[in-house]
């Protein structure tokens, strides 16, 4: 029963690392390569492609990319996209590419949270909407934030995958509700990035990795001393001999 109990402890304290392991190397890497990832031009890998095939790879390993980094900002892989291909192309690759994100960043956040963040949505009234979308299929709230800007598609898709809602309606209503966007940037091209300012998003991207890191481990530690003080109080108390 003891070995039971220590191995269980063991695992979980190595799941602990693990997760500051992977957010230590992401935010690293994403430092690393801060001017890169601030002058991403689609455009030039497109044209330093061999073929065809390699150009499309090489746009969707863009995308690939942006769902395990977070800085990379979508708008500008849209509108480069829509430059570099003729049109109904470019909206393909671009549609194909959310297609990869969402699903990548959805079993990332599986991976990194699953049932602590559900029980972290129990309470709260955001929360509670995000769990109806599960629990009573109302896909509404989903779709919401998934057609308004403000929400960041990656972070979104880390906090879902980590909540437990089920994949296949996630999935439907993410790429119905991006795909609005997607057609109007890599439609009117470069003319609406000028009014983003790159730099400022890939910074704001950057400090959330930490930030999440943080919060994650005040949140896990308060629930573990929560898990522990009823313990300790429920132990009988054992009279001096």
């Amino acid at each position: 029963m003891l070995k039971t109990q220590k191995h269980k402890k063991l695992q979980e304290y190595m799941l602990v690392a693990v997760r500051i392991a992977v957010a230590v190397i992401l935010f690293t890497v994403a430092v690393s390569n801060y001017n890169k990832l601030t002058h991403l031009d689609v455009r030039g890998v497109v044209a330093a492609a061999s073929s065809f095939g390699v150009a499309v790879t090489a746009v969707l390993g863009i995308y690939l990319l942006k769902s395990v980094l977070f800085v990379v900002p979508a708008s500008i892989i849209y509108i480069y996209t829509g430059m570099a291909f003729d049109l109904p192309v470019a909206l393909a690759i671009n549609l194909a590419g959310i297609a990869i994100e969402v699903t990548v960043t959805f079993w990332l956040g599986r991976f990194l949270g699953s049932g602590y963040v559900e029980k972290k949505l129990r309470g709260k009234k955001w929360g509670e909407k995000l769990m109806n979308t599960r629990q009573k299929n109302k896909l509404s709230f989903l779709f919401g934030v998934r057609v308004l800007p403000a929400f960041p598609i990656d972070f979104v898709s880390l906090f879902l995958g980590a909540s437990g809602i089920g994949f296949a309606p996630y999935f439907f209503v993410s790429v119905l509700g991006i795909m609005p966007r997607v057609v109007l940037f890599t439609v009117l091209g470069d003319g609406l990035y000028d009014y983003i300012p790159m730099e400022l998003l890939v910074i704001v991207a950057i400090s959330s990795i930490p930030v999440a890191l943080l919060v994650w481990l005040v949140l896990y530690f308060r629930k573990k001393r929560k898990v522990v003080l009823p313990q300790q109080i429920d132990e009988p108390l054992v009279a001096p001999v």
